[in-house]
């Protein structure tokens, strides 16, 4: 048995190996499926947050999610006028405290199919399961699919998501 946790592996997120006993932040950079994100961190001052004792939930969106959104709305978010829209956005993927799927699908469960989760935002966030996937409503109705959960990181848990939620 002690041999084969000698072997097992961190998880593996845009290409690279997130390491749990570090931050949030230090794991991120090294992910290149989430450049626009930690881009979007950055520009929005968040980095200090996210590198702090937490914990945080982060469903953080890969570079196709933010590809997704209509033409220019990245350029747009990253200019320092927009900081508080784009501060708004990004603390609206955060959820307070360490949330693993298996504390989500507990949640749903106890909430007859579906869980509300507040944001760091104030906003709310909706999870429930698709079949065997788990998957977030945002508050304006836009979907996110969880496609790598259970990503723990020394300050809390990511789960990737294949869309940027949007709050009201």
């Amino acid at each position: 048995m002690l041999a084969v946790l000698a072997y097992a592996r961190n998880p593996i997120v845009g290409g690279e190996e997130m390491f749990p006993n570090k931050n949030i932040i230090e794991n991120a950079v090294n992910s290149a499926d989430h450049t626009t994100l930690v881009a979007a961190v950055k520009a929005a001052g968040l980095v200090e947050t996210l590198e702090g004792p937490g914990p945080f939930t982060v469903f953080a969106p890969v570079n196709d999610a933010f590809a997704k959104l209509p033409a220019g709305t990245v350029d747009t978010l990253l200019k320092p006028e927009n900081k508080p829209i784009l501060t708004k956005v990004l603390t609206y993927h955060v959820v307070a405290g360490k949330l693993s799927s298996v504390d989500l699908r507990k949640q749903i469960k106890a909430g007859g199919g579906r869980a509300e989760l507040t944001t760091v935002s104030g906003g709310k966030l909706w999870v429930m399961m698709d079949g065997n996937s788990l998957v977030l409503k945002d508050e304006k109705g836009g979907i996110a699919k969880i496609t790598q959960a259970n990503v723990f990181q020394s300050n809390g848990v990511i789960h990737v998501v294949d869309t940027v939620l949007m709050p009201n």
